[in-house]
């Protein structure tokens, strides 16, 4: 009888330790917020029918919050007294947008579910929801995600790969997020849509040559060797508001826009991954859903840590 006392006691204490550690579920919002993935698809379709770069920049928004300290929504911190925020960052500054959509979906679920939806969910929601909305794939989002109280610009800057990492960089970026290089050439996928600022290609289209002599030329036309720093390129010149496997096919013709983009096939051992992306729709699909799924669980803040934001851009 005692015998079994003590694995009923052992048991208790894995299951608490199991929900105190964090699993995500899919399922976590069924009965405190029912409506929760129906009021973030409907405000990423209005957002979308607005601006359709708008979600390529939602997605971004997902993938630059994980990457800093895990997602736990510190992307969307305004500064205050105690703490310079993430938005001024190098890769973040005139440069990530969305954030009042953001709003405006923290908003309506406020309304139906009073302090309920963590906005480091509905950040990897609505990442899920632009993709499908431009074409792309779905997936189950994991939920249950809380949101951190403080932000950290210093963290930004180191954290989040620049457009001019070389390869090696970018692989020891991903590692420390202990992501694979399957995962980073099949997450460099999600440039299949959205634009990028003249200073982050501009290095590219000047001095590397490994890029198309013709598209640098017309790039260099738009983009100075100074000046014009906020002109935009497409990411992937022949569909930027549709996801497609396009992105892949533009490496293999040494159409990359940005430096680190190109760096994915350049003779390297990513080039395998990138030829069969090029040629297989169907399976860059499949394997991008479960590359956001393992990146939407980045550290995430879960239990009592944390809390779950009224307003995204400050702590409670």
């Amino acid at each position: 009888m005692a015998c079994f006392h003590l694995m009923f006691l052992i048991l208790i204490a894995a299951v608490a330790s199991f929900q105190t550690n964090g699993q995500l579920s899919p399922n976590y919002y069924s009965s405190t917020c029912p409506q929760a993935l129906s009021i973030v698809k409907a405000g990423v379709a209005v957002a979308i029918k607005n601006e359709t770069r708008v979600g390529a920049s939602l997605l971004r928004l997902h993938f630059h919050d994980c990457f800093v300290n895990g997602c736990d929504g510190s992307v969307l911190l305004d500064d205050n007294a105690t703490f310079i925020g993430e938005k001024t960052a190098v890769p973040n500054n005139n440069s990530a947008r969305g954030f009042n959509v953001v709003d405006n979906i923290k908003a309506q679920l406020e309304k139906a579910c009073p302090g309920v939806v963590s906005c480091a969910d509905l950040l990897a929601i609505a990442a899920r929801d632009s993709v499908v909305k431009l074409g792309g794939p779905s997936w189950n989002v994991r939920l249950g995600r809380r949101d951190s109280t403080t932000a950290s610009r210093s963290a930004a800057n180191t954290s989040i790969p620049p457009p001019t990492s070389n390869l090696s960089a970018l692989i020891s970026s991903f590692s420390a997020q202990g992501l694979s290089i399957k995962d980073l050439v099949t997450l460099a996928g999600s440039h299949t849509i959205g634009m990028a600022r003249c200073t982050s290609f501009r290095g590219h289209i000047y001095n590397d040559s490994n890029i198309d002599p013709s598209f640098a030329s017309s790039l260099r036309r738009k983009c100075p060797r100074s000046g014009n720093d906020s002109v935009l390129a497409p990411l992937d010149l022949q569909t930027p508001t549709f996801f497609d496997n396009f992105y892949y096919k533009n490496l293999l013709n040494k159409k990359g826009l940005l430096h680190s983009d190109q760096e994915l096939f350049n003779g390297s051992s990513t080039d395998v991954l990138v030829k069969r992306y090029a040629a297989n729709t169907s399976l860059f699909f499949l394997k991008f859903a479960e590359s956001m799924i393992k990146m939407g669980n980045i550290k995430p803040l879960t239990g009592t840590a944390g809390e779950i934001r009224i307003n995204c851009r400050k702590a409670n």
